[in-house]
């Protein structure tokens, strides 16, 4: 029962570095509590997605006319949204799966506790190993808002798995995970109300771009209590109807919906794992030390994906989960933060990689910026009848890209280009080189870099 490489945790950093490091040569040994895949597959971001995937068609067949085509009685069937998403999950897990057997990687099912350095137990079974990464993801942050316990809510696991839809629902936080529901229910028509302390939505992207969102949504019908603290909660009856008092910019006030859905951020998982133990040094902020390797303070134990709190994103986890495999292997690579994507999957999109505006602003950063309508591009005019968006970017004094943020469909996709542009360092002149295919709504890179001045 000795393994060269042991992983807590199979979701996107697990799994990843499962197969990596099982591809290479390595035996492995793969610990998952729950379902492979983690959070991410199974509750997470592609169940998320294939909900809103559903709502976007719903959305586009009410709205067919636009386009010259005539779509009657459009309805939603959510007992079938809810078993296409559970097909889709189950898909991708048994994929998952089949490509961890085929490598040789032995997975198994249970808590894992560690004991020592070398040594952890699971099923009452003893295993050794001689590296450990450690990637046991996160879970729902709880507020400390009085009465909370004692009251019915959803967290993202219960809002995805809801089988009867409420007239109405407060959504605590307006992050990533906040948007989206609040972006799904109300394409359903349930009215909803969300809360958020800050003084716009999805802090830490770009300004601007969160608050033409947010506008985009209160047109839609949703409510928006921003500067609001949740000061205490009750239920008003025994379905989840909730009682919520609020305090804001405008004084005291009170909140009724049938839901309450929280979702404030997320925390990474590190209870029950025995990791005391491993006496791992740990940052100024709580986190986990790890070094650009994803090395710990103990040079054989990795930490990966949200468990280390730098970017609670599966993307990150999969790049971070290469970088610790490569460090056991001894081969030359390291972490670079400096291009993550971050995307909110509403409608429309939105996505922002690198810098933004008040982070350079901040850091006193000389900067430029441009900004442009995405109607420029001619394909996203052609796919999108009566609305228009913004793709913005930003470069340094010598014309490096430092960020880019776009709103509107699909910026999920698009994205890339700019985030390429990051890490490889390239500079308005280079980029502007790089030839992309037309008509598509990328090209809208090349139309904003177009207006920068010639460095």
């Amino acid at each position: 029962m000795n393994y060269q490489v042991a992983i807590i945790g199979a979701g996107p950093a697990g799994y990843t570095a499962a197969e990596a490091a099982a591809r290479a040569g390595l035996s492995v040994v793969l610990f998952e509590k729950n379902n492979l895949g983690g959070v991410c597959l199974n509750e997470g971001c592609i169940p998320t997605k294939t909900l809103l995937y559903a709502t976007k068609t719903y959305d586009a067949a009410r709205h067919a006319s636009k386009y010259g085509i005539t779509v009657s009685e459009v309805s939603f069937d959510l007992p079938k949204i809810l078993s296409r998403k559970a097909r889709v999950v189950r898909k991708l897990v048994l994929g998952i799966k089949a490509r961890l057997t085929a490598c040789g990687v032995e997975m198994v099912t249970g808590t894992a506790t560690l004991t020592d350095a070398h040594t952890l137990v699971c099923n009452d079974r003893i295993y050794t190993f001689e590296n450990l990464i450690l990637c046991t993801g996160s879970e729902p942050f709880l507020p400390p808002v009085r009465g909370l316990e004692q009251v019915s809510y959803w967290t993202h696991r219960e809002a995805l798995d809801a089988k009867t839809l409420p007239a109405s629902i407060v959504v605590l936080g307006g992050g990533v995970i906040g948007m989206e529901f609040a972006a799904y229910l109300n394409a359903l028509d349930v009215q909803v109300t969300v809360v958020e302390m800050s003084d716009e939505i999805l802090g830490g992207m770009d300004r601007e771009l969160s608050g033409l969102l947010r506008q985009e949504y209160a047109r839609r019908g949703v409510e928006f209590r921003l500067q609001t603290r949740a000061v205490s909660v009750s239920a008003t009856n025994e379905e989840g109807g909730i009682r919520m008092e609020i305090s804001g910019p405008e004084g005291e006030a009170v909140l009724k919906a049938d839901r309450l859905l929280v979702s404030a951020g997320r925390v990474p998982v590190t209870k029950g794992l025995g990791i005391e133990v491993l006496d791992l040094t740990h940052t100024a902020q709580g986190r986990i030390r790890v070094d650009a390797t994803m090395r710990s303070s103990q040079p054989h134990i990795y930490v990966c994906g949200d468990m280390n709190g730098r970017s609670l994103l599966a993307h990150t986890a999969v790049r971070e989960a290469e970088v610790a495999v490569h460090a056991i292997l001894d081969r030359q690579d390291c972490m670079s933060y400096r291009a993550i994507p971050g995307v909110v999957y509403t409608q429309p999109e939105f996505a922002g990689v690198g810098a933004t505006e008040e982070m350079l602003q901040a850091e006193g950063t000389e900067h430029q910026i441009v900004k442009l309508p995405m109607s420029y591009s001619g394909r996203f005019v052609a796919e999108n009848e009566g609305v228009n968006r913004v793709c913005k970017v930003l470069t340094g004094a010598d014309g490096k890209i430092l960020g880019a943020h776009v709103l509107g469909n699909p910026a999920s996709e698009i994205i890339a280009q700019a985030g390429m542009a990051i890490e490889l360092g390239l500079t308005v002149d280079a980029w502007r080189k790089v030839v992309i295919a037309h008509p598509t709504v990328g090209e809208i890179f090349k139309e904003v870099l177009s207006q920068f001045t010639i460095y």
